[in-house]
């Protein structure tokens, strides 16, 4: 039997449900430390292998150690967080601008993971019917880079409020390269127990047994055993 088909054993799988259970989006923990470069490296391999429809691998990452950078990056989300402030009124709104939504400048560093929408040529594999899957698998790398930053006891935020065009400018993008994760990355003082934005009463996590679904929307699950072990 090679290493490849060797079964995972008891510690390993619990290293891996461990990592996605404990695995949070980081914005306030951060500590100044800086990123091993023998770590930073198994964080980009890791992401490097993630699966992508026809092999296409769309990602590239770009590492962000600039104050002038981030600074501009700090620039587009500061607007943008003004404009999604509005969306919302009263102690909604009160919550909403008491949250810690960003670590640009405190992480040690920052990254952009894009993604090139025109790499694996005009007729990529898999890719006919759903011209999303670039994107799709992209995401994919940005998981796996997460749950192995985790693994090694790094955090990771991602910024999802910041103008993308705004941000394709900064980065000097291509224009068939789009700029799908912005992410601050670093060593932390802690892990929360909880999502930050469970533990200060923005939403809860949803009950699974209510999401799973039989032969179609809506049928619920008729299988208790399975039911059971949901709830757990």
């Amino acid at each position: 039997m090679t290493d490849h088909n060797r079964p995972f054993s008891d510690e390993e799988r619990a290293g891996l449900y461990r990592a996605i259970y404990e695995r949070r989006d980081v914005r306030s923990q951060f500590l100044p430390d800086p990123i091993p470069r023998p770590v930073l490296a198994r964080l980009l391999k890791a992401a490097h292998h993630a699966p992508s429809v026809g092999f296409m691998q769309p990602w590239d990452f770009i590492l962000i150690d600039s104050p002038e950078v981030r600074q501009q990056v700090l620039a587009s989300f500061k607007e943008e967080n003004a404009k999604a402030a509005q969306n919302y009124s009263g102690e909604r709104q009160t919550i909403y601008r008491s949250l810690k939504l960003q670590g640009i400048l405190e992480s040690p560093l920052n990254m952009c993971i894009t993604s090139d929408r025109k790499r694996g040529g005009t007729h990529v594999l898999g890719r006919n019917s759903i011209v999303e899957m670039d994107l799709f698998s992209t995401c994919l790398a940005v998981q796996n880079l997460w749950l192995a930053a985790r693994a090694e006891g790094i955090g990771v935020g991602w910024v999802s409020i910041v103008d993308q065009t705004q941000l394709a400018a900064i980065l000097n993008l291509p224009d068939d390269v789009y700029p799908l994760a912005y992410l601050c990355l670093g060593y932390v003082s802690e892990f929360l127990d909880q999502p930050e934005l469970q533990a200060k009463g923005w939403r809860s996590r949803l009950p699974l047994e209510g999401l799973v679904h039989s032969n179609g929307w809506g049928v619920a699950l008729d299988d208790q055993a399975l039911l059971e072990q949901l709830k757990q």
